[in-house]
Order: structure tokens, then C-alpha cells, then sequence
């Protein structure tokens, strides 16, 4: 058989443009469909999740608690401002940090009881 009669046979056996293609076309879609599914459920789903968990974190953080940052930085918050922490990292020195480098809270600061 020849390179060009192999080519003819499946253009005639292919639909005419414009015209619709059944079932067919659902069946070659669906497994797209099902790898965008996997992917979200095993990759995008759990990062959310640990992002929102990180955030929340992130707002529950108060002076007094002592933190990692994301550059291996140890210290003591000692003010919360609007987008960013003061921390003490020394005796007499004291930094100030973007809220989101904050990456683990070591201790809680002691609540009082009354």
C-alpha cells in the first residue's frame, strides 16, 4: 500500500468540516476532563488549604510570640502593625518583617487569666 493512498483513505474516512462528530468527540475529551480533576484534587485543593491555614495563623499571631521566619530567623514578636511584624531577634535588636515571611509560630505568648 502507498504513503498516499494510506492518506487518501483516511481523509475519506474522516467527517466533512462543519459537521458533527457524535459521540466520538466526548470520548477523546473525557480523559482531559478527568487529568484536570486528578490534578486539582492532588495538587491545587491541598495548596489552598495550607495557604488558608497559613493565613489564619497569620492573624492570630500577637506580641509575645515567638516565630521562625521563612529565612531561619528566630525571635520574639513585639508589635503587630498592619502588613508587617516588629521582631526582636536580640538584646536590643529589633526587626521588622512582611506579615507572610512568618513561617512557624514556636510559642504562643501566655494569655492572661482573669
Amino acid at each position: 500500500m502507498s504513503p498516499l493512498f494510506s492518506a487518501l483513505e483516511i481523509l475519506a474516512q474522516s467527517p466533512a468540516p462543519g459537521q458533527p462528530q457524535g459521540p466520538a468527540a466526548w470520548v477523546q475529551i473525557l480523559p482531559m476532563v478527568l487529568l484536570f480533576g486528578a490534578m486539582y484534587f492532588f495538587m491545587i485543593a491541598p495548596q489552598r488549604k495550607k495557604q488558608k491555614e497559613h493565613e489564619k495563623m497569620l492573624t492570630a499571631l500577637q506580641s509575645g510570640d515567638e516565630v521562625v521566619t521563612s529565612g531561619g530567623i528566630y525571635g520574639v514578636i513585639t508589635n503587630v502593625k498592619e502588613d508587617r511584624f516588629v521582631v526582636r531577634v536580640a538584646d536590643n535588636t529589633k526587626i521588622e518583617i512582611g506579615k507572610s515571611f512568618v513561617q512557624t509560630v514556636l510559642k504562643k505568648a501566655a494569655t492572661e487569666k482573669k
